[in-house]
């Protein structure tokens, strides 16, 4: 398998090959924990330290670990990142450690991981596995973090509230009131919600590739602009 230049994993990463919205992969705590924007960045963020851990990891032993036991032991690669992340996010983030519940340790069965791990990592030097985890990690964070936000703008009129569970004391002055005295709207927050959300950003995803390829398809229509110059060679009788 030929290395991918690092345009084209930034590009898969963020956009053609999303996790999220293309790859439809890791849905369940999209939907769960994406009432609001600390949740949705708190779960990004260890997703994505999963994802660099374990592809790092499964890049460097590919060439020792036979195809037999491979699975196995890329669960148990995977497994350990997770387990590290939550004993990290317990130390320093135990109220959003708390609020996260299950989905932490859900982590090691996210089919984004285990198939970046067996699908690209295995196949691939160190820097390109470590930047697609990386990147892909993004992609999938980049969606948590906008249906997050309009999930929380929606469903409760601010923005940012609760940011000091993950930046500390400080960031409780991050919180932005949008609306004063905004009359929750529940769909937004409750499950329903994300399904209608998730669906809509797919559906824009869509509609911007359709509009590219259309203009691409154009320019290659296009007949060439200007004047040609003609030689002609030969007599003429």
């Amino acid at each position: 398998m030929s290395t991918p230049s690092y345009t084209d994993i930034a590009v898969n990463g963020l956009w053609k090959n999303n996790p999220a919205l293309v790859q439809l992969l890791g849905l369940c705590p999209l939907l769960a924990v994406t009432s609001s924007v600390v949740n949705a960045l708190g779960l990004a963020v260890a997703t994505t330290f999963v994802l660099v851990t374990s592809n790092t990891t499964v890049s460097l032993i590919r060439s020792v670990v036979p195809d037999t036991v491979r699975l196995p032991v890329f669960v148990m690669i995977i497994a350990a990142a997770v387990t590290g992340t939550e004993l990290l996010m317990q130390a320093y983030a135990y109220e959003l450690y708390q609020i996260l519940g299950i989905f932490l340790p859900l982590i090691t069965t996210n089919c984004v991981i285990l198939g970046r791990a067996d699908g690209f990592a295995r196949k691939q030097p160190v820097l390109p596995a470590l930047s697609d985890g990386l990147l892909m990690g993004l992609g999938f964070g980049a969606v948590l973090l906008v249906l997050g936000a309009l999930r929380e703008a929606l469903g409760t009129g601010r923005l940012f509230a609760d940011m000091d569970l993950l930046f500390g004391a400080g960031a409780a002055a991050w919180e932005v009131v949008l609306v004063q005295d905004y009359q929750a709207f529940l769909l937004a927050i409750l499950p329903p919600g994300a399904f209608i959300f998730t669906g809509l950003l797919i559906a824009i995803k869509h509609l911007i590739d359709a509009r590219i390829e259309r203009r691409r398809a154009a320019l290659r229509a296009a007949p060439a602009s200007g004047s040609k110059r003609v030689r002609v060679t030969g007599t003429i009788s």
